[in-house]
């Protein structure tokens, strides 16, 4: 539970107990904690002060390897140069070469012994756990089956925790609606494995086909989003009836069926509809459709067929019923006509019924359409993190109609947000600008923070960052590469430091591994001055499994970096200068979790991945065209950032106020609701 709590609140559960535990244990305890960068609040040690001693040691024992495994700190670092990074800076390029080789051949690594470390003597600020309650945990529940975003792995996991925990006790904890389609069939799948007496509650929000289809894939452990096939496993005849029940009822099963056949022929046959026939049949006969490739002509045909005429109103007449379609094709249907009044009067009409995210997008989009945009970034649906980017610019509408379509949005999401609890005074920190809103987390990697890609977060006060991976070998030989790739103020490419460079004019690579049998670690050390000399901007993170597997194939492998000013002293891996750290566990070889802008002093939240096979060898040097692309696309986005939405709400739900002490509604980067309170923002904002 700790687990779970920490990492989603900060906070930790203590069960009463009477008893006394002396006030020199407790500061040991403390002391512990901040090698990790933990400290416990105030009423957490006064409620380990009156507990007995074997409790308290109880959740210590346990509080201590949650924390470890949040910053990677429960695994051993033994670099290939234990003396890293003087003995890579000191060090001839003839004596790395030959050290590599060595290594290539034989697996042997230089015997030499790590000269004593002096004491860590970096000052970092620390996170303070707080003391919660069990009331606080088990809304975590209800908060994520609010969300009106796609859900992550991580929150995949928590979720079916929860009902695997608490059954059918999580009743109250479920809303009345589930907004995202994805996220009930998730939580549908749940109740069906661990609490089938809850599936009555998921029931009516089961509306279509898909929707469906969606909870098959989610009883698969597939992808919901419905990016990739599923190989469907074996389902009960309970579970094949619900499924069937909820096609039999659905509208437009049909076509919606067509729009995913393959699918829904595999799933046919797992569900074997023939067998139910008497009882489903409408359901038997969109089956029968599919299979025998009956004629049926859909809504998307009918929409396409009047896009190709240029027949602007037929394709209106379609879409009033369709108002999430509308808002998508929008700037299609304004490029089309000659008199856009039309498009954007109907869109005004059925703006109230489309969601609150799609409205988001939208009234961004419209907002700076007009302006000069010299790369145009996508994130497809998946659970792999990819971004497609393009040079293409969108043709010019007509003056005013970009800013009429974004006053629509507006409007209508001001209406929206008024019809909510009032929040009195509200203060709204200028620096969320920089933190774009969470819509799509379903690819997010579980880390010690998460934040939306394309997100911007302040460098800490530091010289040197300190960039780490750690992996274990599968059922073959592992090698994953840590490597750094420097750009400048025009993206273009200056260096790179990775394994067959381990060292330039302001960076250190502490040795290549290629083999992981007990697990390995890689560090590079970026001297953040050094490369503000030599015209770097942008430095970029990459990781790549040169040996093949895909990340989400290995036992375990997580990276992340740390804030140095001090390298030289501690150790290598110093748990409390850890700022953050990501699991890998894509279906991808090529991983680039952040991007670090020099000039701005910021982090670039990325976390994405490259393609799959890249052309040449996978290392830095092979995918030069497609990291170049990727920082340009992820340094310029245009997307909806939380100082907007934060703000819409403020001016239709309160006053705002530029005094946070005096404000009852708190938006900021580090105190109220904050950029990292993503469960949150997803089910009371959006």
């Amino acid at each position: 539970m700790n687990e779970i709590y920490v990492r989603r609140r900060s906070r930790v559960l203590i069960p009463d107990g009477s008893g006394t535990t002396p006030l020199e244990v407790l500061a040991t305890l403390q002391k512990n904690l901040e090698s990790l960068g933990f400290v416990l609040a105030a009423d957490v040690i006064e409620r380990l002060r009156t507990s007995p001693p074997h409790r308290v040691e109880q959740f210590y024992r346990r509080l201590v390897k949650d924390l470890e495994t949040l910053v990677g700190a429960h695994r051993p670092f033994k670099p290939f140069y234990p003396g890293f990074p003087e003995q890579v800076m000191s060090a001839s390029d003839a004596e790395l070469y030959f050290n590599a080789i060595v290594h290539y051949t034989t697996l042997d690594r230089p015997e030499d012994e790590a000269a004593e470390r002096p004491a860590l003597v970096e000052s970092t600020p620390l996170r303070v756990l707080r003391l919660g309650d069990r009331e606080d945990f088990r809304s975590i529940l209800a908060t994520l089956a609010a969300s009106k975003v796609a859900y992550s792995p991580e929150d995949v996991a928590d979720v079916r925790w929860f009902v695997a925990q608490f059954r059918e006790a999580i009743r109250p904890r479920l809303p009345d609606g589930f907004p995202c389609k994805e996220n009930l069939a998730t939580l549908a799948a749940a109740l069906m494995r661990h609490a089938p007496g809850l599936v009555e509650v998921v029931d009516p929000h089961v509306k279509t086909a898909t929707d469906a289809l969606r909870v098959a894939v989610a009883l698969s452990d597939g992808d919901v989003s419905l990016a990739e096939a599923c190989k469907f496993g074996p389902f009960s005849r309970r579970e094949r009836a619900t499924l069937l029940g909820w096609v039999e009822r659905a509208g437009n099963r049909v076509e919606d069926m067509l729009r995913w056949k393959p699918r829904w022929i595999r799933l046919g046959e797992r569900l074997h509809p023939g067998e139910y026939a008497k009882r489903f049949p409408q359901a038997a006969d969109a089956f029968d459709v599919l299979r025998n490739d009956r004629p049926h002509r859909s809504f998307n045909s009918l929409v396409e067929a009047g896009l190709g005429k240029g027949d602007v109103g037929a394709v209106l007449d379609f879409l009033h019923a369709r108002p999430g379609e509308l808002a998508r094709r929008l700037d299609h249907l304004l490029r089309l006509g000659d008199a856009p009044d039309a498009v954007i009067a109907t869109f005004a009409r059925r703006a109230a019924d489309v969601s609150t995210p799609v409205l988001l997008q939208v009234h961004a989009h419209f907002r700076r359409r007009d302006e000069p945009e010299p790369l145009r970034a996508f994130f497809p649906k998946g659970q792999v993190a990819k971004v497609y980017a393009t040079e293409k610019t969108l043709p010019p509408l007509p003056a005013g109609v970009a800013d009429r379509v974004a006053e629509a949005c507006e409007r209508a999401l001001l209406d929206r947000f008024a019809a909510l609890p009032p929040l009195g005074a509200c203060y709204v920190d200028p620096r969320l600008k920089s933190y774009l809103v969470p819509f799509a987390r379903r690819s997010a990697s579980k880390s010690l923070r998460t934040l939306t890609r394309g997100s911007r977060l302040p460098l800490p006060d530091c010289t040197t960052l300190r960039m780490f991976v750690w992996w274990r070998n599968a059922t073959r030989r592992v090698d994953v590469d840590l490597s750094a790739a420097m750009y400048g103020r025009d993206y273009r490419y200056i260096d790179g430091v990775t394994y067959y460079n381990l060292k330039n004019f302001a960076a250190h690579h502490s040795g290549d591994v290629v083999d992981a049998p007990h697990g390995a670690a890689e560090f590079i050390d970026v001297d953040m001055a050094r490369c503000a000399e030599q015209g770097v901007r942008y430095v970029v993170m990459s990781l790549n499994s040169f040996s093949g597997q895909a990340y989400r194939d290995l036992p375990e492998c997580f990276a992340g970096w740390m804030a140095r000013s001090e390298p030289a002293s501690g150790e290598v891996f110093e748990p409390r200068t850890v700022v953050d750290r990501v699991d890998l566990a894509a279906d991808t070889t090529i991983c680039l979790p952040a991007i670090f802008d020099l000039e701005s002093r910021e982090v670039v939240w990325a976390d994405v991945a490259l393609r799959r096979h890249p052309l040449f060898f996978n290392n830095v040097a092979g995918n030069l065209r497609g990291v170049s692309l990727l920082v340009r696309a992820l340094t310029s986005l245009r997307k909806p950032d939380l100082y907007t939405l934060f703000d819409l709400h403020a001016r239709a739900r309160g006053e705002q106020t530029g005094d946070a002490d005096a404000a009852d509604s708190v938006f900021a980067v580090d105190r109220g609701l904050t950029p990292f309170d993503q469960d949150r923002i997803a089910a009371e904002f959006l």
